[in-house]
C-alpha cells in the first residue's frame, strides 16, 4: 500500500469537549495544542483503532491578546472609578448633612437667645416705668393727703363707725352710701385730709407701713401699691371698716376676714 493509502479519506467529526478546549484555548491566550491534546484523549481511548487526524488549531495573535487584557483592564478601571465616585458623593452628602444641622441648631440657639434678652430687656423697661410712676404719684399725692394741726384720729374713726351698716354702692361718695376708696375718702375729710378718689392713688397717698406694725387711721389695700383693686381703714384691735360689696355694705371685720396686702400712714 503506498504512503497515500494510509491517510483517511475522511476526518471524524470533533468532540464536543474538543470543541470546549478550543475556545478555552482562544479566550485565554493559551497555546490550543495542549487543550486539544487533553479534550482528545478520551476520544481515541474510546476508538483504538481510529487513525489519527491531524486537526486545524485556531491562534490568538499577540494584538488580539493585548486588546483583550486592555478591553479588561479599561472595564475594572470605569468600575472602579464608578464606585470611587459613588463613595465620594455619599460622604459629601452626609458632610453637609452635618454641617447643615449644625448652621440650624446654631441659628436656633441664636434666635432664642435674642428672644430672650428682648423679653428681659421688655421687662426692665416695664419694672422701672413702673417704678418712676410709682415714685412719681407717690410725690404729688402725699404733698395733697396731709392732716392739718390738730387732726383728730378719733374723729376719722367715729365717723367710719357710724357708716357701718349702709349700702355699698359702685361710684358712691356717700352720704348714704359708698364704694369703698368713696368711704375713705369721706372719713379723711371729716380731718382736714383730701384723699385721691380711687384706691389705686390711694394705696401710695402715704408712707409705707408694715401690716404688723399698724395704728388706727392706716389705710389699708388690696393689690399692689399704685394698683389696688380695694381700701379700708384700719381702727384698731386687729379689726378694719370698709365698704366691702354690694352683699354686705359697709362692715367692720377682723383682718382676718379678708387680709390686706399693704398699708399707708397718712396721718
Amino acid at each position: 500500500m503506498s504512503p497515500k493509502a494510509q491517510i483517511p479519506s475522511h476526518r471524524k467529526p470533533r468532540s464536543s469537549k474538543m470543541n470546549t478546549a478550543l475556545r478555552a484555548g482562544m479566550t485565554g491566550g493559551v497555546m490550543g495544542t495542549i487543550a486539544l491534546t487533553a479534550a482528545a484523549a478520551p476520544a481515541q481511548a474510546a476508538d483504538k483503532n481510529a487513525p489519527a487526524e491531524t486537526v486545524e488549531m485556531p491562534t490568538l495573535s499577540t494584538a488580539d491578546t493585548t486588546t483583550l487584557a486592555a478591553e479588561s483592564l479599561r472595564e475594572s478601571a470605569q468600575q472602579y472609578s464608578l464606585q470611587q465616585a459613588q463613595d465620594h458623593a455619599a460622604t459629601e452628602a452626609k458632610k453637609q448633612a452635618k454641617e447643615n444641622k449644625q448652621k440650624a441648631e446654631a441659628e436656633a440657639k441664636r434666635k432664642a437667645e435674642a428672644k430672650r434678652k428682648a423679653a428681659a430687656a421688655r421687662e426692665a423697661a416695664q419694672q422701672a416705668k413702673e417704678r418712676a410712676s410709682r415714685s412719681t404719684d407717690r410725690a404729688s399725692l402725699s404733698t395733697k393727703a396731709t392732716a392739718p394741726q390738730g387732726g383728730n384720729v378719733a374723729t376719722l374713726l367715729s365717723f367710719l363707725r357710724a357708716q357701718v351698716g349702709k349700702s355699698y354702692v359702685l361710684g358712691a361718695t356717700g352720704p348714704s352710701a359708698y364704694d369703698c376708696s368713696g368711704l375713705t375718702q369721706a372719713a379723711f375729710k371729716q380731718i382736714g385730709v383730701n384723699l385721691p378718689r380711687t384706691s389705686q392713688p390711694q394705696s401710695t397717698a402715704g408712707t409705707p407701713v408694715s401690716l404688723s406694725n399698724l395704728q388706727p387711721g392706716d389705710i389699708l389695700y388690696w393689690g399692689s401699691a399704685g394698683n389696688a383693686y380695694h381700701v379700708a381703714v384700719y381702727v384698731g384691735g386687729g379689726k378694719f371698716i370698709g365698704a366691702q360689696n354690694s352683699s354686705t355694705g359697709i362692715v367692720e371685720r377682723p383682718l382676718s376676714y379678708d387680709q390686706p396686702t399693704g398699708a399707708v400712714r397718712v396721718l
